[in-house]
């Protein structure tokens, strides 16, 4: 049995399942390395699972309540308005359990833009000019 939360490259010892030792009737253990598979959308860091959010710009903007996957099935992901690209939320503990402790999800928001050629789409994005408190690249300066 592999247990929960086992990370990659650890080793398990099953006792008594190994070849004889030297000189001795017994049986020796047998040494197990793990190999973990990624996934195809969770990463991992210790217990905390990281998860990158595809999101429109509507849902970014005017914020939105998204299903997502954890370990322990689907949960409703509330994203706040105006979360800006690369923003990161906090589900506690639905990241790996390993006894009794558990880690994070980290979810990320990758805010998709359009990807068709509109010019109804192009005017629109032109007019979100005027919704900036400042110059977004104000603070970038030498």
């Amino acid at each position: 049995r592999i247990p929960p939360g086992v990370e990659d490259g650890e080793r398990l010892r099953v006792p008594g399942k190994g070849l004889p030792g030297r000189g001795r009737g017994a049986d020796g253990d047998l040494f197990v390395e793990v190999h973990v598979r990624p996934h195809r959308f969770f990463t991992r860091e210790g217990l905390d699972l990281k998860l990158r959010l595809p999101v429109t710009l509507e849902e970014a903007y005017l914020g939105t309540r998204v299903q997502i996957p954890t370990p322990d099935g689907p949960v409703t992901l509330k994203v706040p308005p105006r979360s800006q690209p690369g923003r990161k939320l906090r589900l506690k503990e639905k990241g790996v359990r390993r006894g009794g402790r558990r880690g994070h999800l980290y979810v990320e928001l990758d805010v998709r833009l359009p990807d068709k050629d509109d010019p109804e789409v192009a005017e629109a994005i032109r007019k979100t000019s005027q919704g900036y408190s400042g110059p977004v690249r104000e603070e970038l300066t030498l």
